[in-house]
């Protein structure tokens, strides 16, 4: 079973935009896409182990919404983790959803 913490609502992020977020010691990194498309990621940069990745550039590889981590440019799919530039990196993907209005991101332990 799922469980689902509640993290911010939805009109508090922008769009194109990434954001931390804490959720028991762990942080994270929400996107949201035109469309009020959501994806959460570790905020944690597989190739630094630095917690950036909320500050990196939000782009596209084809019609695959990517974020390029800030620090070394590394590109990952943000649906899949996979990393397109450096193979042996992924990047965890965080289940999320928003609930009247509220983002969840899912996988946490409450």
């Amino acid at each position: 079973m799922t469980t689902w913490t509640p993290v911010c609502r939805l009109d508090d992020l922008e769009v194109l935009w990434g954001e931390a977020v804490l959720v028991d010691g762990e942080q994270f990194a929400l996107f949201r896409l035109p469309g009020d498309r959501i994806h959460a990621v570790s905020n944690e940069d597989p190739a630094t182990g630095s917690q950036v990745l909320a500050r990196g550039i939000v782009g596209s590889r084809g019609d695959r919404v990517t974020i390029a981590s800030p620090l070394h440019k590394q590109v990952y799919d943000l649906e899949t983790g996979e990393c397109y530039s450096t193979p042996e990196y992924r990047l965890p993907v965080i289940g999320v959803r928003v609930v009247d209005g509220v983002v969840e991101i899912g996988g946490v332990a409450a």
